[in-house]
């Protein structure tokens, strides 16, 4: 059988995306990066989204864990070198990525957290079409039992309030909904995060908050009782 075509992807750098040590991993991943700067600069996008459909439909989605973290290490080179051409490609990034939040291998949480965090800082606000979906993630990465993965989510959920903070297009009557749907629940670290998001949309002054109470001040009142007092403090 023939082998399939990964063009421009050479045999070199699909091994090293598939292997299971990071350093090979992190060299494929430096030329995929050297490969999208190429199909920038000479404006062939076309380049740009096959090299990332490839990234997604033999790496990000395969049954192989490793080739999972190779394609997510690839899809973040991918998110890098595109820079401030990466707007037209987040349909793409985006979601292949989000799917890797719930992975059963920690490592593979991990390292979606990490391309996440790169695609943001390349999309900045552009990324807030996705909020709902990064949101939702975020949220039950908080409660992550590995400590890796709960650091590097923690990176991400700052660098969303960041972004959030300096839109002025932010849905901010959506968010309330899903602040709603989430503050009754019983998990301290969950419990954190949300208390973590109304307070930071609270000291930004494009976002008025009082309006909203009624939607989620019941639930505060409840987490007034966790029996963490850092919680209560929050509060």
């Amino acid at each position: 059988m023939a082998e399939k075509d990964l063009s421009p992807l050479s045999q070199t750098v699909i091994r090293g995306l598939n292997d299971k040590l990071y350093e090979k991993r992190k060299t494929a991943a430096l030329e995929v990066e050297r490969l999208v700067r190429e199909a920038v600069a000479c404006g062939d996008m076309t380049q740009v989204s096959r090299i990332a459909t490839i990234l997604t439909d033999e790496f990000a989605v395969s049954h192989n864990p490793n080739s999972r973290k190779g394609g997510l290490i690839g899809l973040a080179a991918t998110a890098i070198a595109l820079g401030k051409h990466i707007n037209d490609h987040l349909s793409q990034l985006v979601p292949p990525v989000l799917a890797c939040f719930c992975d059963q291998d920690s490592r593979v949480r991990y390292y979606a957290c990490e391309a996440l965090y790169n695609i943001s800082k390349a999309s900045r606000g552009k990324l807030l079409v996705f909020f709902n979906r990064i949101f939702d993630g975020l949220s039950k990465l908080a409660a992550d039992p590995d400590p890796n993965v709960k650091n590097g989510a923690e990176l991400l959920d700052r660098l969303m309030k960041d972004i959030v903070s300096e839109s002025n297009s932010f849905d901010i009557e959506t968010f309330m909904d899903q602040l709603r749907e989430r503050i009754y629940t019983a998990n301290p670290f969950v419990r954190q995060f949300l208390v973590s998001w109304v307070r930071a949309l609270d000291s930004v002054p494009q976002f008025d908050v009082i309006p909203h109470l009624p939607l989620f001040i019941d639930g505060l009142f409840v987490i007034l009782s966790d029996e963490s007092k850092e919680i209560r403090k929050m509060c």
